[in-house]
């Protein structure tokens, strides 16, 4: 129950969300009306990835120091945990954009920036799948991550704010919190955020661990094939 807890709480909260976020009262306004519940999946979506974003450079800066290759293996399975929360909120967002602004991609720097942001990641997924050895794929795109994180962030939450942008908070907008980002929003919004970066950790998980059995598997492989010559 100790190793399993987590689990349990992440499945707890995503029900949570999807029950309250799309039954719970939320503020009236105009324009935006019920689509306002996408916070809970589009922006919390985004914010989630954030954070394994960070966690995963984290690693790869571990890598870098110490030159384990389990932090490698942490490090690109928080990536695709990520990538794959990233698609979702583009989807999402795209149909938020459709109802709210009539058009499901404007040219919006805070968009183009996402695409942009998702295509760097996914770079670094050919990247890594471009060698063979283990220990020069994981140097190599561990400088990637780590730059490619200090690029995501300028692109995604500095640049949008300092020109024209639908988004709020972007562009002179005002942000959500100071005008319809009430506790009814709070209450779904927040754990929702949990929940996801709990969900992002789990698919990590689950990815390394069969990478790991792969990598045993294989070791076992070559030293029985050695050992009949």
């Amino acid at each position: 129950m100790r190793k399993i807890w987590w689990k349990i709480l992440c499945i707890v909260i995503i029900f949570y969300v999807i029950i309250i976020g799309l039954t719970g009262p939320v503020p009236r306004l105009a324009i935006i009306n019920e689509s306002i519940r996408n916070t809970y999946f589009h922006v919390a979506l985004w914010l989630a990835m954030t954070f394994l974003l960070f966690v995963s450079m984290i690693f790869s800066i571990r890598y870098l120091n110490k030159g384990r290759i389990n932090d490698d293996d942490i490090a690109s399975e928080l990536t695709k945990s990520a990538i794959f929360f990233g698609i979702l909120g583009c989807l999402t967002g795209s149909v938020w954009a459709n109802y709210t602004w009539g058009d499901p991609w404007p040219n919006d720097p805070k968009l183009n920036g996402a695409a942009v942001g998702i295509l760097m990641y996914l770079a670094y997924l050919l990247l890594r799948s471009s060698f063979e050895d283990d220990q020069r794929r994981a140097r190599i795109s561990s400088v990637y991550n780590i730059f490619a994180f200090a690029v995501f962030i300028p692109i995604i939450y500095i640049l949008p704010r300092l020109t024209d942008s639908l988004h709020p908070g972007s562009g002179g907008n005002s942000t959500f919190g100071s005008y319809d980002f009430d506790n009814n929003i709070r209450k779904v919004f927040y754990p929702a955020v949990i929940g996801y970066i709990l969900l992002g950790l789990w698919l990590a998980e689950l990815r390394i661990r069969i990478k790991r059995i792969n990598r045993v598997r294989e070791e076992t492989m070559i030293t029985e094939h050695q050992s009949l010559k």
